[in-house]
């Protein structure tokens, strides 16, 4: 994003976040709380995770600790092989117990704090536009409120009550879109309507296209990952892949990191098989919430993509019962699954078992062994999904042991490495060809910009990954002004 600074709308900022008594962290705080003022960690011990305070943007981390109010190592799960069903060891960061329940603040904050911090947004006379399937809305209306910004979130009308309900309560204003998680272009059509009928009003953060977003994955996610990794392989064991779905390829930009620190390491991006658009350049609806489809969005390296891997909705859908039902957990418990995984396994929301599914059907194609891990994320938990449980009991009725069993065997332990690919150069051509049609006939971006992406990678996307040294530089040359202020 360009960093010039806008000094005039810097300053009324300044003065609204001294009203307000905002203080703003850096990735590098994010990255390690240990940095934290000791001031501020003893005020958040005062505070619920999810409480509506300025100090709640230091938890922006994978580091909370839900018990303490403090901070502890990063919130991880590792899946063990009696679920799994495979060698390899699969492991995935928690979303769970980041305010909100879910990691996409961190994708709002990445987008939003550069744009505050320069002037390029002014929260004073403007609101902060959040297009997004779900979560992203979510967390850009709790970031934006705890930096004293109004907000307006898009999302499609078919996804579950409680995003819905959430955001009217915290005060966003809430524009519904035709569609389910697949309908990606109706939130852009609202976007361009808004530009246009509110042009000054307004400034849309399009997680699609934000470098922000990936930005705060490679500094924070990354960083979280090496860190779980280091305490928990051996010696002759290796990190064999990370798996993220794509949705805004955000969260898949931590690869770009990982990249650099185990360069063998392969990244393979999961979407739904009903809506297979890396895959097959195909389309459709598709029951995972929280995934953007039918295109492939503006920040997405697929020049560092390796694989592609399509889930089948049907199997996130079967196993978050399995994973939640007394029945489920009941029959899990009698196969040798842990206690303590088996009582956790909440902190898995819809995406977050699909990501799991797409992790081991990497591990079934590549053949991994015990000395092989794959690495995921569990972007939230079930606790957003409760109305999807209550319509399946409706729907299908009480859930028996003899249905754990046939979910277990059929929808996760059964499944099989299909509708998946290993890309070679031109394989990742064609998906990055793919983004002509979405971001230069309708978003308006630069062809130029479009062809440096694929032939100019070794810089263009370098140039964009590395900012957060120079964001923090700008954050806190902000908050010296707002101590003045």
């Amino acid at each position: 994003m360009e960093l010039t600074i806008r000094e005039d709308v810097v300053r009324r900022t300044a003065k609204r976040c001294k009203d307000q008594g905002i203080i703003v962290p850096t990735f590098a705080q994010q990255k390690d709380p240990r940095k934290i003022p000791a001031a501020i960690l003893a005020e958040l011990k005062g505070i619920g995770l999810w409480d509506i305070h300025p100090r709640n943007l230091f938890r922006v981390t994978w580091k909370n600790d839900p018990a303490t109010g403090g901070f502890h190592g990063v919130n991880f799960l590792e899946i063990p092989r009696e679920l799994s069903g495979v060698k390899a060891r699969i492991f995935g960061l928690v979303g769970k117990y980041f305010p909100t329940g879910a990691h996409k603040v961190g994708a709002s904050f990445g987008c939003l704090v550069p744009r505050l911090v320069t002037g390029a947004f002014d929260p004073t006379r403007q609101k902060a536009v959040w297009p997004s399937t779900g979560n992203y809305c979510r967390g850009g209306a709790y970031v934006g409120k705890l930096l004293g910004c109004d907000s307006v979130a898009i999302l499609p009308a078919e996804m579950s009550r409680e995003r819905f309900e959430w955001l009217h309560k915290i005060g966003a204003e809430v524009i519904a879109t035709p569609g389910c998680e697949s309908n990606v272009k109706e939130i852009y059509d609202k976007c361009w309507e808004l530009k246009a009928t509110r042009k000054d009003q307004i400034v849309v953060f399009n997680q699609f296209e934000e470098f922000g977003n990936p930005t705060w994955h490679y500094e924070v996610t990354a960083a979280a990952i090496e860190e779980v990794l280091r305490d928990q392989l051996g010696s002759g064991d290796r990190l064999f892949g990370y798996v993220s779905s794509t949705g805004s390829a955000g969260t898949i930009g931590a690869g770009e990191r990982l990249k650099e620190l185990y360069p063998a390491v392969k990244v393979a991006a999961a979407e739904a098989l009903q809506c297979p658009t890396l895959l097959r350049n195909g389309f459709g609806g598709h029951r995972i919430e929280g995934i953007g489809d039918k295109h492939v969005p503006w920040i997405h390296n697929v020049r560092n993509t390796d694989f592609v891997v399509a889930v089948d909705d049907a199997d996130p859908m079967a196993l978050i019962r399995l994973f939640n039902e007394p029945a489920g957990r009941a029959y899990l418990a009698k196969q040798g699954v842990p206690a303590a995984t088996v009582d956790r396994l909440d902190l898995l929301g819809i995406s977050g078992v699909a990501n799991m599914l797409a992790a081991i059907k990497l591990a079934k194609w590549n053949e991994l062994d015990e000395h092989d891990a794959v690495f995921t994320i569990f972007t939230d938990s079930m606790e957003l999904y409760q109305s999807r449980l209550e319509e399946a009991r409706t729907k299908d009725g009480p859930y028996s042991e003899a249905r754990a069993e046939l979910d277990l065997r059929l929808h996760l332990q059964g499944v099989k490495p299909d509708s998946m690919t290993e890309l070679d150069h031109w394989g990742r051509a064609a998906v990055h060809n793919l983004k002509y049609y979405t971001w230069i006939e309708q978003q308006q971006r630069e062809l130029a910009e479009l062809n440096a992406q694929w032939y100019q990678h070794k810089t263009y996307w370098p140039e964009h990954w590395k900012m957060a040294a120079k964001y923090d530089e700008l954050i806190e040359k902000f908050n010296q002004l707002v101590a003045r202020s």
